[in-house]
């Protein structure tokens, strides 16, 4: 068994009389993620010198994950670049040469992102037909005017009816629903056609939001979501390369990997078991005792911080807050997390020795005819394959060899998790012959998918405004604490930051950089004396 011990590294410099203590101070950031890198990078280049990030896995990057296979690299986490103008991360991208062998269809100004602007989405129906191009283009037209009525209850601030649940996915199925079955033009087999196309577009959308169904994500907030204007792009050589931009002028002592926390004792409350390992640690420094947090590790390490960071996920804080904060986390604070929503999209990367699809395709879509009346998304865990709404086809050939791009999330990403390689790439070989009506079409070389539900240190892609929350919420959530400042409490122990912290840019790479900035600039300015 382990014994605790305290780490006692601190850097002793004399710095200015002005300040409560005569040396830097102590600050641990948790997560090697984009925003952990972000501050601690903001943190180093300002001047602090006792700056320690803890990251529980064995790389940095986070959510973050290009995996390299043969020539390709392939995203398991982010993928694209949203928007350029005054994206920071666009910004390190395009300094740093990383888009030099983007091409142009790579730049994309749709709204939902493929890897190639060029070709077309074929609809294909579990009936093995093609769904006409004019009637996609009929029904994506309705549907995107429908999206924008979305935008419009938090923009302009439109009530919201009772008859839309709040629920952007109600909202949308019904109005949409209504349109179809009043156009006088449409034959009865292509409203049906229609009918059942809202499901697959609302599956899309609930990959875009990472939620478990449309229904989930608030109406009234989904406004809110600002997005950057400009193209978005795609990294060729990965965008784990931004993180490795990120952390290049970060010293590798400063980073620890494999360094799980389990508890971070904060207010000055340390419990008697660290106040007892302290009593006989003769080597510990006085001022180490009067640490107003200490870090827990899960390796029963104790390290001694006047500030701590916390990057972890909304999906880790569900799970773990009231275990992973000693004292308990304030109660706003808590119902802000709880509010919140976070759900888990992943993708199934499919490599075939030859293309069954024709060169125009861009992506297949899975249009159900039997969910045309559906309202529920939810399926029992045999029928997980059903929540599967597209495959894309990863342009251009030359760099990534013949390989497709599915997207499935919420509670049957987690059922797909589970299952093994085989299962996973048998379960899409038979969706992909009974959708394009081939039953030729061969087994993938090599299947590739995320987990990033199951993962422990995840446990999901990214957050959303749920039902019954707000932009609010997500203010709270970043509030650092304690709330009250006085000179008898030291302010800001610990801090907030991730993409779930940021009010309109969450769920974005950007938002998770722009949080981590934040929260670097707070105690920079805290402690701009000391730094001058």
């Amino acid at each position: 068994m382990q014994s605790c011990e305290i780490s006692a590294d601190s850097t002793d410099d004399p710095l200015s009389s002005g300040l409560r203590r005569k040396r830097q101070p102590r600050i641990v950031v948790i997560g090697a993620g984009l925003a952990g890198l972000s501050a601690a990078r903001a943190l180093l280049e300002s001047g602090f010198t006792d700056v320690t990030v803890l990251e529980a896995t064995d790389r940095i990057g986070g959510r973050v994950q290009s995996v390299k296979l043969g020539h390709a690299t392939f995203e398991l986490g982010a993928t694209w670049i949203h928007g350029s103008h005054g994206n920071p991360v666009y910004h390190l991208a395009e300094d740093n040469g990383l888009l030099e062998e983007t091409t142009d269809s790579e730049r994309s100004v749709g709204r939902i992102s493929l890897y190639s602007k060029n070709g077309v989405a074929y609809h294909l129906t579990n009936n093995g037909q093609r769904i006409p191009k004019d009637v996609v283009e009929e029904f994506s037209d309705l549907y995107n005017e429908v999206y924008n009525l979305t935008q419009e209850f938090f923009q302009r601030g439109k009530p919201v009816n009772a008859e839309s649940q709040n629920s952007v996915g109600v909202f949308t199925r019904d109005v949409v629903r209504k349109r179809v079955k009043a156009d006088p033009d449409d034959t009865e087999a292509v409203k049906r056609l229609k009918l059942a196309m809202i499901q697959q577009y609302l599956k899309v959308e609930s990959c875009e939001s990472s939620s478990h169904s449309m229904d989930e994500v608030s109406l009234s907030e989904f406004g809110e979501w600002t997005e950057i204007p400009g193209a978005h792009h795609v990294i060729p050589c990965g965008f784990i390369k931004i993180v490795e931009i990120l952390a290049r002028s970060i010293p590798k002592s400063v980073i620890q990997l494999r360094k799980a926390v389990k508890c971070i004792h904060w207010n000055q409350s340390v419990s008697k078991e660290i106040e007892r390992v302290a009593d006989h640690n003769s080597d510990l420094p006085e001022e180490n005792r009067g640490s107003d947090v200490f870090v827990e590790c899960e390796d029963c390490e104790f390290i001694p911080a006047d500030h701590v960071i916390v990057t972890v996920s909304l999906g880790v804080l569900k799970k773990r807050h009231e275990s992973l904060f000693h004292p308990r986390l304030p109660e706003d604070k808590v119902m802000a997390i709880e509010k919140l929503g976070i759900n888990t999209t992943d993708k199934i990367f499919l490599e075939f020795e030859e293309p069954f699809w024709s060169s125009e395709c861009n992506s297949i879509q899975f249009v159900w005819e039997d969910e045309a009346e559906s309202e529920s998304l939810t399926y029992p865990e045999d029928l997980w394959y059903k929540k599967i709404c597209s495959f894309d086809v990863l342009y251009p050939p030359e760099r990534y060899g013949h390989v497709l791009s599915g997207w499935i999330c919420g509670e049957e990403a987690l059922i797909m998790e589970k299952c093994d390689d085989e299962t996973v790439a048998e379960t899409c070989t038979e969706m992909l012959r009974k959708f394009t009506g081939n039953p030729n079409i061969p087994k993938p070389r090599r299947i590739l998918r995320s987990s990033w539900g199951s993962n422990p240190y995840f446990r999901g892609s990214y957050s959303y405004t749920q039902v019954g929350s707000s932009g609010a919420d997500v203010e709270k959530l970043a509030k650092p604490l304690p709330y009250a400042e006085s000179s008898k409490t030291p302010p800001m122990q610990v801090m907030f930051s991730g993409e779930a912290t940021h009010r309109k840019y969450y769920s974005t790479t950007h938002g998770a950089v722009l949080s981590g900035q934040r929260e670097a600039a707070r105690l920079i300015e805290m402690y701009q004396d000391l730094l001058q």
